[in-house]
């Protein structure tokens, strides 16, 4: 079977239901695709959102330190220039000068020993100490401070960024920062501490100060959200929406109603009442459908109507006629009989008995056809034979008063045609065996031999096939094989037995 064949069998709802799926899915999974790409854009592009944030509050923390780590060594490589002069006296009034600025620090000897310390400055260790011209950053053990410390010419320069330093520059980049630590691998400051721990965050890690210390960022993981997927696939979810109100509405409007409509057509019996359904659903087509139905049936049951008026009068037409006909002959042969039993010699007596035998045939054959006109089953072999015998018996000569006809008949029907063939064969052979052997017995039969064929048999000591005179033989022998051959069949003779097939109508 091809894949036309299947769709062609397939139910309405389900032939909708794949065109709109061959229609609208291609186009819903191209857009689908679309969006899905397009979903994939947008996150990086919010991770990389999120990543110049971060790095804009790294390098405002970064810009913190150095501001201060250089301020705080142009300050002491001026101090250290003039030491007869109070040294963090000179840094403190150069770092005067610099805005923004810690104003808190310490001066140390190239060996690391405490030279001066200003403000409320903590001194620190000794360690590290650093070359001059170098930097080290450091978390200060206390988790509040990062300590800077630069070296110049003549000794070393320490100070602190306090940590709300830090979270202000932080802050004041604008980037919205969820979590901020420093570490430098042993001490960490917590300058914005995470409100959930289990928020999901984008952390990442930036290192500042040539690597001394690392900064940990963590920036709200911005991402496509569910609805917004949704919203992507929103072609997808319509071709889906589609077709399911599709096949609902057509199966609801369509399909339902008709299969109603064609069950009461279905259940609908000639004679009988259409009772066609009253509710096939909003549509006017299907209701503008089930009122011509019932139109259509109502013409077809009056035109039946009309019909089987017209088939009953053609049949009282058909049976009148019969009568007549049937009439006519019977006054024929009564007439036959009258002029038969005046003639002054035998052979024109026995001609007009032979005329008359031959026309009672023909009528019996009429009046059978009009007794079995009603069952519409052709004419009853049966009792036409029954009947045209006892009338050969009765119309029978002097000679053959006593002669037996002895009958074996099946019930079997023919058709008119074949009936008065039958009649006149019948007539014919007992004729021809009363006058030539008037007192011996004569057999008949007629059965069955296939559901459309019959076989009449005929048996007479007079029937021998192989005797024929010039007078009467031979001219019985052409009237019955013309009889015969009316039956399409042709006369089976053996010696006191003639037999023909003959066509019936088939067994009820």
């Amino acid at each position: 079977m091809t894949a036309a064949e299947r769709f062609e069998r397939l139910p309405t709802a389900a032939k909708l239901l794949l065109i709109l799926t061959a229609v609208l899915l291609p186009i819903g999974i191209g857009l689908a695709w679309l969006g899905e790409t397009g979903i994939g854009e947008a996150d990086r592009a919010l991770a990389g959102r999120n990543e110049e944030q971060a790095r804009s509050a790294v390098q405002s923390i970064e810009s913190l330190v150095a501001r201060n780590a250089l301020a705080l060594r142009v300050a002491a490589a001026g101090a250290f220039h003039n030491p007869s002069a109070d040294l963090c006296a000179t840094a403190a009034d150069a770092l005067a000068t610099a805005p923004a600025i810690s104003r808190n620090f310490a001066l140390r000897s190239p060996s690391g020993d405490l030279l001066c310390a200003n403000g409320e400055f903590v001194p620190k260790e000794a360690n590290p100490l650093v070359a001059p011209g170098d930097i080290r950053a450091w978390i200060d053990p206390n988790g509040r401070d990062v300590d800077i410390r630069v070296g110049v010419a003549g000794g070393m320069a320490t100070a602190s960024v306090p940590s709300n330093e830090l979270r202000s520059a932080a802050k004041d980049s604008g980037a919205p920062v969820k979590f901020l630590e420093l570490r430098d691998g042993e001490n960490v400051i917590g300058l914005i501490p995470a409100n959930d721990p289990k928020s999901d965050l984008a952390v990442s890690e930036w290192p500042i100060s040539n690597g001394n210390i690392r900064i940990h960022v963590g920036m709200e993981h911005e991402r496509i959200t569910t609805a917004d997927r949704l919203l992507l696939l929103l072609p997808l979810l319509m071709w889906i929406l589609a077709a399911i109100i599709t096949w609902l509405l057509v199966t609801r409007l369509l399909i339902r109603p008709l299969r109603k409509l064609e069950r009461a057509v279905v259940d609908y019996r000639p004679g009988g009442a259409l009772e066609l359904p009253r509710k096939v659903g909003p549509s006017t087509e299907i209701q503008e459908l089930r009122d011509a139905f019932g139109r259509a049936i109502g013409r077809a049951e009056e035109s039946e109507r009309e019909t089987g008026a017209a088939l009953e009068g053609q049949r009282r037409l058909v049976r009148e006629v019969h009568h007549r006909v049937k009439n006519n002959l019977q006054v024929i042969a009564s007439l036959l009989n009258i002029h038969g039993r005046s003639a002054e010699t035998n052979d024109a007596r026995d001609a007009y008995a032979g005329i008359s035998r031959r026309v009672g045939a023909l009528s019996i054959v009429h009046r059978n056809h009009f007794a079995d006109m009603e069952e519409n089953r052709g004419i009853s072999l049966r009792p036409l034979v029954t009947e045209l015998a006892a009338e050969l018996r009765a119309s029978a000569p002097d000679a053959a008063r006593g002669v037996s006809i002895d009958l074996e008949l099946a019930s079997l029907n023919t058709t008119q045609d074949v009936a008065v063939a039958v009649a006149f064969l019948v007539t014919e052979i007992i004729e021809y065996a009363m006058l030539n052997a008037p007192t011996e017995p004569i057999e008949l039969s007629l059965r069955r031999t296939s559901e459309l064929t019959g076989r009449l048999t005929l048996g007479s000591p007079v029937l021998r096939p192989d005797e024929e005179d010039e007078t009467g033989k031979l001219q019985f022998e052409r009237i019955v094989s013309g009889l015969a051959k009316q039956l399409r069949s042709t006369l089976d003779r053996k010696l006191g037995r003639y037999s023909v097939d003959l066509p019936v109508f088939p067994s009820a």
